[in-house]
């Protein structure tokens, strides 16, 4: 009788194809030499936890039960392999990290009956993979083995030497596999992706490529990926870039009709993700974004931001930065609101009375003379379940290389905390059952980072800096002290340096704990019934004294227009009458 492996694959609540953003840094693009990527995992009603699978060895015949968010599969398994990875969060024990962005295209193309979910594909070639390459074959073959049931989806798969983004959708009702691409990012080149298909041109046979566009020239230099060893797979391999696709990504488009020219004039993102203004202004704004705030050049491209597709009708997939981007560098990005560009959420009358970068749903609406309208979607979100910036280092052992600095809620709200690779045991906060999304918790780093957030958000130009003294306290802490992390392990055996590293990640998280319990409190202290109690140079409250700031002045600006000369002075409205 077989025996039977029971994984759940998503270890908490339900978390919703919605809307995420990835960032990703090429090992020369980095400041330091590491590969880096980031997730933001967005959707209202979830609560983010840490997710982890231990490592271990497998008998023959093992199954493991497929638990997912897609349909039901009563008593569907998939065959385990002989050995797996430790999985911490979304990086595994070989600093293997997979991230996405859900970008749905041709729904029609959805196929219920596939057994795998995006987020269960991503856990098993965690699991199963040592490199980015051998994650990409994986995923390739369990979706042509059991099917694919989400929607499109990019994904990032980087290790501790490369960085790729892969492109996949189903095939529809009836038909099990799906078809994808997949394009290593150049070492110095940084990418980015979030909810809108970003690959257009590939690589095919006789074709060259030049920073995410296709160029007309032809080349001999073709070669066959044969350790694939699959009928599905076709593969090019050419000094400008290195590209794996499913063989049919082409024919299928012609068979479904959503293709019909040459093959070097398919673009994956036309045949199965085809752009309008709104999921262009709501996706690829934070794109740009991300690559304005380090490439000089970016202005060039606001025209397609702003729907004009006649005059710019695409970003690069990647770019090279002005200069190599440091790990700070790439948690600040996640924390953007288009701040100091035409779209900044800050700044006019919509961010309300205190600068507030926060927007609630709809996407869009109208006034009552029927008028539409809609609002920015940056980076930094509210309804952020958790966020997370990874770093792979190739020139250090796995075990202490590969870190995922993770907190839940809102990147802009929180601080990063450091958690190694190779740690089989979770810090109590980030643990699932201790973040329940129906149950506040004073244990649950979800439930604690959005106390503050939610008093933070309404009031926000007022108390920010507070929150951002605390977030820089520990992250500037966390930063310093991994010097004598990396000093500490160097004659420790891996046992030794697994137990080092698991009580580092656990203290490291209870310090934020404890920081932003001390924040709460200090919060609704010092801006209760909406004045400013003054504090001395330490931080220590004065007994009598309070300031009140105010309006910021583009609400202020506001008011007159919108409300005539209902608040108007009655002595300045008689002295214009006289």
């Amino acid at each position: 009788m077989k025996h039977l492996l029971f994984t759940i694959l998503l270890a908490t609540a339900i978390i919703p194809a919605v809307a995420c953003t990835n960032l990703i840094v090429g090992k020369k693009a980095s400041a330091d030499g590491s590969v880096m990527c980031t997730y933001n995992c967005d959707g209202f009603g979830f609560s983010g936890s840490l997710f982890h699978s231990p490592a271990g060895r497998h008998a023959p015949g093992e199954k493991i039960a497929i638990h997912g968010w897609g349909p039901s599969h009563e008593g569907q398994f998939v065959t385990q392999v002989d050995y797996t990875y430790n999985v911490v969060g979304l990086m595994n024990e070989r600093q293997v990290t997979i991230v996405e962005t859900t970008f749905d295209g041709r729904l029609e193309l959805q196929n219920r009956e596939g057994l795998l979910d995006y987020f269960s594909l991503m856990r098993l070639a965690l699991q199963r993979s040592a490199n980015a390459r051998e994650a990409i074959k994986c995923m390739a073959e369990l979706v042509a083995e059991y099917g694919y049931n989400s929607s499109g989806e990019s994904i990032t798969i980087c290790d501790p030497n490369e960085a790729w983004i892969m492109e996949i959708i189903g095939k529809g009702k009836g038909r099990k596999g799906a078809v994808w691409v997949a394009l290593r990012i150049p070492d110095d080149c940084i990418c980015a992706h979030a909810n809108l298909s970003r690959i257009r041109f590939f690589p095919k046979e006789g074709e060259c490529w030049d920073n995410g566009f296709i160029i007309k020239q032809k080349t001999n230099k073709l070669k066959e990926y044969k350790s694939l060893n699959s009928q599905h797979l076709a593969y090019i391999s050419q000094p400008q870039v290195e590209c794996v696709y499913a063989a049919d990504a082409v024919t299928f488009a012609r068979e479904m009709g959503f293709f019909s020219g040459k093959d070097n004039e398919f673009s994956f993102r036309d045949a199965y993700c085809p752009i309008d203004f709104e999921n262009v202004r709501y996706a690829d704004a934070r794109v740009w974004s991300f690559f304005n705030n380090h490439c000089s050049d970016m202005d060039k491209y606001f025209d397609y931001i702003e729907g004009y597709f006649d005059i710019c009708e695409g970003l690069p997939l990647w770019v090279k930065p002005d200069k190599p981007l440091s790990l700070r560098d790439l948690q600040e990005d996640m924390r953007d609101h288009f701040e100091g560009t035409p779209l900044d959420m800050t700044s006019d009358m919509t961010a309300g009375p205190w600068g507030m970068p926060i927007r609630p749903l709809p996407m869009h609406f109208r006034d009552t003379s029927g008028v539409s309208y809609f609002r920015e979607r940056p980076i930094a979100t509210q309804q952020s379940g958790f966020t997370m910036t990874c770093q792979m280092r190739s020139w250090l052992p796995d075990d202490v290389g590969g870190v995922t600095w993770f907190n839940c809620d809102d990147a802009d709200m929180v601080a990063y905390v450091p958690i190694y690779c190779c740690i089989t045991q979770v810090p109590d906060c980030f643990r699932p059952e201790n973040n329940q999304r129906t149950e506040f918790s004073f244990e649950s780093a979800f439930w604690m980072n959005n106390w503050v957030a939610n008093m933070v958000y309404p009031r926000y130009s007022m108390m920010i800096e507070d929150l951002r003294k605390a977030q820089r306290e520990l992250e500037d802490y966390y930063f310093a002290d991994q010097d004598s992390v990396l000093k500490a392990i160097e004659t420790m055996t891996p046992a030794d340096r697994r137990d080092y590293l698991n009580k580092k990640s656990i203290n490291y998280a209870d310090r934020m704990m404890k920081r932003w319990d001390k924040l709460a409190k200090f919060l609704i202290v010092r801006y209760n019934d909406q004045v400013v109690k003054k504090v001395d140079k330490n931080g220590e409250f004065l007994r009598w004294g309070y300031d009140a700031p105010g309006y910021d002045i583009q609400f202020i600006n506001a008011i007159g227009p919108a409300t005539g000369d209902r608040y108007k002075l009655k002595e300045v409205i008689e002295r214009r009458e006289r």
